[in-house]
């Protein structure tokens, strides 16, 4: 006697059409187990009596033996399906049942069936027969190019072994029409073959083919509207951001046809309605028109309803503000015409963590748990009364705040910063803030830094926060190269930026280096053919631990080497050494609101000339000392990212003073100016004798040497930069920045000193010497060219910049930018104009990865000559740029 219990049964079109419903959903899969018990019963009889579930019997399991087209053991799949030696079960019944469901649920199997082979008294002996799902052998693509083939293996994970399932097959040929209906191609086909693999393997294999039609791109031809009397056809296809018709002007949007960005902007369309008013606006329907020139044309037929206005608003269940301060925070007033979403905006702007909104007031308070509710109550005569319902809740405060992430990190320094401690009223301003901190330390990949709000209580009034973040190379390995001051300058050093001062004597902390107390520690070495300079820094951002006060010192120096006209090539002999020591303390201040840093610092440095004559200064053997202090006050609250900021602002303004020498060492410095003014005078005379000219050349020398033993001046200069998102959320983002920098004199008599000055054009890199010299980038321009050779006293530039992040992940972070710059330089204040400047547009793109920091090129285009040389052909400049900062 064999009794079959089988999940397919070939030869019967119910149990095909179980199969069938099998291959679609769990459910279907589910369904199709119970049917075919239903089919086991109605087929089970022994010796011609049919069996009903009303005379099922218990058996014991004599064994259980394994048969089919199977690469697992008999052990494996016995143990598996639940069923074992001895085990009672009844037959029919469930026992069976729920070992087949099991077995299928692996989705390991494309077959399964169960036989009871013989039945001996009370004991039953079973086989169980299986066949495994089929792995893919090999897969042939027809339709795409090769390049992408990869592309389409990897996302649909169809390597080689991957067990070939139906919903496998179903998956990818959705996956793939979506991925081509999203760029364009609305009529594109897909299908997908199996074949079996026949060979000496007992595995059951399988080759794929994908067979791709993508067919041409749909492209729309027009969008008409009707019904529309109160907006024209052009002002609805604007607030359509994503459906365009043909324009073949238009670059950034093309006219593809996509469905569900086309859905999307259909509700835009209606928004655009209820922003104005007309709150019952709809679309009462759309046409897709395929025209002869395989174009699309699109129809669509709007209500628009009819105009409403703002009538009585009314505050219900405020306690903790009055009706009057909520109606500042709205900002509607009666008579206002009807805007829905500027309402919820005002009430509760989901976009927007900081606006200035009625939700945040109450939770940036405590009130975590409190709900607002705009209700409409009334509509009569197009005039829409509303009440505000307020539920406050208890006040919350933070139970737990802890962080997670953070392997590398010092728990210290990231609580340091963290706003919401335990105990504190809940402030979702400070999670705010908290999350941009974290952003700000460079430690941790901004985009990923997640405020995880666990156990709220609104009966006992807690809550508890979690920080998740994620670590990201803060140490960096720095290769700086570029074209400015004569030649090619290099720098190789290394910059770590969550080092561990105190643990630098511990051998286990070296993976690879001490790291995870916040300090900084930089080495650089940086060369042309003209100059070496090695430098050495150190700071602490909260120097001893309490407050944010950070603390820097640096010492470096530099050979420079005088360039030989001649030769073209640096002369060995002749060279200008600069030996510096700076620090310096940076406080964050909490007035006007702690988003100010004040930051001081005290720097000397020697400057020593070794034959080292030039139109600088006249004296070429000799020494000079710079003794100066430095005082600045900034505002940075950018948001989040430091690599790329999305919104807020950052603007420095610093004053750098030397000691006013002048007002009591006792030298009368006018007569020292009348003497070296004869002594000018002489040398350009070509009737003084060479004799008397040396001698003079002499003198002079001796004067500027006394002028500049000790550097008298005072340097002011004004940085500011603002980032906006054009479209909210977009990652669009807007920076307009502006710069100023002038150096002057205490005694006009002394005059202005050689060093410290500005040198405007180019890519902004050449900053090795350490004589306090700025080189201002402006592109499109050759390095250093809009100022005189020694220098200017004077500057200003305008930039305004648009960027759009390729990619933000932690890996490497990549943007795109255009820009308008314009900007000039000047040595006093008779010439200064701030609107003649040299103007420049261009292209350019930023690649920021941790390891070597921020690499990028940009091909800027000039608008106006380069001083002393009109009418250059030359127009275009390409600047690269490795390690600069931003």
């Amino acid at each position: 006697m064999k009794l079959l219990l089988n999940i397919k049964k070939e030869n019967d079109d119910l149990g095909k059409q179980v199969n069938n419903l099998a291959n679609t959903s769990f459910l279907a899969t589910y369904l199709k187990h119970s049917i075919a018990i239903l089919l086991f019963i109605s087929s089970f009889n022994i010796q011609g009596q049919e069996l009903q579930y009303s005379q099922s019997k218990k058996y014991s399991i004599g064994a259980i033996t394994v048969s089919g087209n199977t690469s697992f053991s008999e052990q494996t799949i016995v143990t598996y399906s639940g069923l074992k030696k001895g085990k009672e079960i009844t037959i029919p019944g469930e026992d069976i049942s729920r070992a087949i469901k099991k077995l299928w649920k692996s989705k390991l199997f494309s077959d399964i069936e169960v036989y009871v082979t013989k039945i001996e008294g009370d004991t039953a002996f079973l086989e169980i027969k299986l066949s495994d799902l089929p792995q893919l052998n090999e897969i042939k693509i027809n339709g795409v190019r090769n390049s992408k083939k990869e592309g389409i293996i990897n996302d649909n994970k169809l390597k080689k072994g991957t067990k070939v399932t139906e919903n496998l097959i179903t998956n990818t040929k959705n996956f793939l029409i979506n991925k081509y209906k999203k760029e364009g191609f609305l009529n594109s086909k897909v299908h997908i073959n199996t074949i079996e693999v026949k060979d000496s393997i007992k595995v059951a294999r399988v080759n794929m083919v994908l067979n791709i039609d993508k067919g041409e791109k749909v492209k729309i031809k027009d969008i008409t509207f009707t019904g529309n009397s109160v907006f024209k056809d052009k002002k609805l296809r604007k607030k359509m951001k994503s459906t365009k018709q043909i324009n073949r002007l238009r670059i950034l949007k093309r006219s593809k046809f996509i469905d569900s960005a086309y859905q999307a902007d259909l509700s835009s369309v209606i928004e655009k309605y209820k922003e104005n008013g007309y709150r019952d606006a709809r679309i009462l329907s759309d046409s897709l028109i395929i025209n002869d020139d395989k174009t699309i044309s699109l129809k669509i037929a709007v209500n628009e309803g009819e105009l409403y206005t703002f009538g009585d608003i009314t505050f219900i269940g405020n306690t903790v503000y009055s009706n009057e301060y909520l109606s500042r925070i709205l900002r509607i007033k009666k008579g206002d015409t009807y805007n829905g979403i500027l309402l919820q905006e005002r009430i509760q702007d989901n976009s927007k963590p900081d606006a200035i909104d009625i939700a945040n007031q109450y939770q940036n308070n405590g009130y975590l748990f409190s709900t607002i509710n705009p209700v409409e109550v009334s509509a009569d005569n197009n005039v829409i009364d509303m009440e505000i319902r307020i539920s406050e809740g208890k006040p919350a405060y933070f139970n737990n705040v802890s962080i997670s992430g953070n392997d590398k990190t010092n728990d210290h320094v990231v609580y340091r910063e963290i706003r919401t401690r335990p105990g504190q009223l809940y402030s979702k301003s400070n999670v705010v803030r908290t999350i941009r901190e974290l952003g700000q330390l460079g430690f941790f990949d901004a985009q990923e830094i997640t405020p995880d709000i666990k156990n709220p209580n609104p009966n006992e009034g807690t809550v508890d926060i979690n920080y998740v973040v994620k670590e990201t190379g803060s140490s960096q390995i720095e290769l700086q190269g570029g074209y400015g001051g004569g030649g090619f300058i290099g720098t190789l050093g290394l910059s770590f930026n969550n080092f561990s001062i105190k643990d630098i004597l511990k051998k286990d902390a070296y993976k690879p280096i001490p790291m995870g107390d916040g300090q900084k520690l930089a080495l650089r070495l940086q060369a042309s053919r003209f100059f070496q300079t090695y430098s050495f820094s150190f700071s602490e951002p909260w120097l001893g631990g309490k407050r944010p006060v950070q603390f820097s010192s640096s010492l470096s120096h530099t050979k420079q080497f005088l360039f030989n006209p001649q030769s073209r090539r640096p002369d060995k002999d002749r060279s200008f050494n600069i030996t510096g020591i700076t620090f310096g303390l940076a406080k964050r201040l909490s007035v006007p609101d702690d988003f100010f840093t004040l930051s001081q610092a005290i720097s000397f440095q020697r400057y020593d000339l070794n034959n080292y004559n030039t139109g600088l200064f006249t004296f070429g053997d000799g020494y000079s000392n710079n003794l100066s202090y430095t005082i600045g006050l900034s505002r940075n609250n950018t948001r989040v990212d430091p690599i790329f900021p999305t919104g807020g602002s950052n603007f420095a303004v610093t004053a750098k003073l030397s000691i006013p020498y002048s007002l009591f060492n006792g030298i009368d410095y006018k007569a020292l100016k009348e003497e070296r003014d004869e002594n000018q005078l002489i040398t350009r005379d070509g009737s003084q004798s060479l004799f008397a000219q040396r001698s003079a050349q002499d003198r002079i020398a001796e004067i500027d040497q006394e002028r500049y033993k000790w550097l008298e001046f005072y340097k002011v200069s004004f940085k500011g930069d603002w980032y906006n998102e054009v479209i909210p959320n977009s990652n669009l983002v807007l920076k307009p920045s502006v710069e100023f920098g002038f150096l002057g004199a205490y005694d006009n008599d002394r005059g202005v000193i050689p060093f410290e000055r500005f040198f405007v054009g180019g890519n902004g890199l050449g900053n090795y010497s350490l004589d306090g010299r700025e080189t201002v980038q402006l592109r499109g321009y050759p390095d250093q060219s809009l100022s005189d050779q020694d220098g200017s006293t004077i500057y200003n530039k305008f930039s305004l910049e648009l960027r759009y992040p390729i990619t933000l992940k932690a890996s490497a972070k990549i943007y795109a930018l255009t820009f308008l710059e314009g900007g000039a330089s000047y040595n006093n204040f008779r010439d200064y104009n701030p609107f003649n400047l040299k103007r420049s547009a261009g292209v350019g793109v930023r690649i920021f990865m941790p390891a070597f920091g921020l690499l990028g090129i940009d091909f800027g285009h000039r608008f106006d000559d380069i001083p002393g040389q009109p009418g250059s052909s030359q127009k275009w400049e390409t600047h690269f740029i490795i390690g600069q900062r931003f």
